[in-house]
């Protein structure tokens, strides 16, 4: 790896560490490469020092008569609620537990939406992130129950189609909170004149470790409207794409996303517009390829089914929407917020980045929902998302 390759990497890395953890990913874990890369990426990443983890701790429980115990027990993804132990500039639960004089008493983080669905199975909590694919199961399971919109304060100056979103059978079971797209990049400094056949074809091609990447991969091929209600035909269209190139590698962790293009080991990603922005940033020459149309997610906060008293649950999850939480989480997640209103000071680069408030952007992105969306997989319309996952896992083995 040559000295200004060298120093890219280690600009990103500390940028990682020091204040993103993205939905998917998490700036602390070690290289997380599925499937089999290529040899000279595996020996290049593993020769590339990963610093240590900063670990978010485990609040001890302070009763309070807000709640029976007034306490609160919270599942979310690393980097969208901090309780200081990164920094001292983002301490949501600190701040929270003296505004609002609940405590929490447990605050689980986790890597992936994976490992999101693995741990809603282990225990019960009051309040969860969850994206598209695992809302929809939680409804199903009644895991979570409607939230009552008039109790949060904020929560009409979220984007309208966000708050659709999670709106099943006219009740509301989430809040957004923070959202995401997708977009393929290259290194500029390597590829001439590629397109998305190219990118599908190579071996030096990463995609993000996901079931929901083969709608990212239906919508490339060009064929569907919609690439979250595929037919087993557009499945099997969308999987031939993903299955050109066997030694293709996924990524969960942006280290690996990032280190792999600082090395020169890779030509196309998969990625958000965060990472691209963080890569030219560091002097690497990532550009986009262009799509007519780009896929994207929203995560949102939702109320567990069995919470005794949601006194506590629904100052979370007014504190979650309001516009500063929002403005915080936004900056150090590197995604867009859903309450445009938080759209100022460090959130101001994440949202010309994703594009908030740009109507004719945002009518690029076709938001995830769980497969099948509003057709009937019984019927044999779609495939739902069992098939997706069970494809996925046949792919990556």
């Amino acid at each position: 790896m040559n000295g200004r390759r060298a120093y890219a990497t280690a600009l990103a890395v500390m940028a990682l560490v020091a204040g993103v953890g993205a939905a998917a990913p998490t700036p602390a874990a070690p290289p997380s490469f599925t499937s089999a890369p290529r040899p000279g990426l595996r020996a290049t990443l593993s020769a590339i020092p990963t610093p240590t983890p900063t670990r978010t701790p485990t609040p001890t429980p302070s009763p309070s008569a807000t709640q029976l115990d007034g306490t609160l027990q919270i599942l979310t993804y690393r980097g969208y609620a901090e309780y200081g132990g990164v920094s001292p500039k983002v301490n949501w639960v600190g701040s929270f537990e003296k505004e609002t004089g609940c405590r929490i008493a447990r605050l689980d983080t986790v890597q992936s939406a994976e490992d999101m669905a693995v741990k809603v199975k282990e225990r019960a909590y009051d309040v969860i992130t969850a994206g598209p694919a695992l809302a929809g199961e939680l409804i199903e399971r009644k895991q979570v129950q409607a939230v009552d919109p008039a109790k949060v304060s904020d929560y009409e100056d979220i984007d309208e189609r966000f708050r659709d979103m999670m709106t099943v059978s006219g009740k509301v079971y989430g809040v957004p909170y923070l959202w995401g797209s997708d977009e393929f990049i290259y290194d500029s400094a390597k590829v001439r004149g590629g397109g998305l056949e190219q990118l599908f074809a190579s071996g030096r091609t990463v995609l993000r470790d996901s079931p929901m990447a083969i709608a990212g991969a239906a919508l490339a091929e060009g064929s569907v409207k919609n690439p979250y209600e595929l037919s087993k035909a557009e499945l099997d269209t969308a999987m031939t794409l993903l299955e050109r190139n066997k030694d293709r590698a996924y990524w969960r962790n942006p280290i690996d996303l990032v280190q792999g293009f600082a090395t020169g080991e890779l030509d196309y990603a998969q990625a958000t517009p965060y990472y691209r922005l963080l890569l030219q940033k560091s002097g690497i020459p990532v550009k986009t390829l262009t799509t007519r149309k780009t896929t994207g997610w929203v995560d949102s906060w939702m109320l567990g089914a069995n919470v005794p008293d949601t006194t506590c649950a629904y100052r979370w999850l007014n504190w979650v929407t309001d516009p500063d939480a929002q403005r915080d989480a936004a900056a150090w997640a590197g995604m867009a917020p859903a309450n445009d209103k938080a759209c100022k000071g460090r959130a101001r680069l994440m949202c010309e980045t994703y594009g908030v408030g740009d109507d004719k952007r945002l009518s690029r992105v076709i938001f995830a929902v769980r497969p099948p969306g509003g057709c009937r997989a019984e019927d044999g319309e779609c495939t739902d998302y069992s098939a997706w996952t069970e494809r996925w896992a046949e792919l990556t083995k």
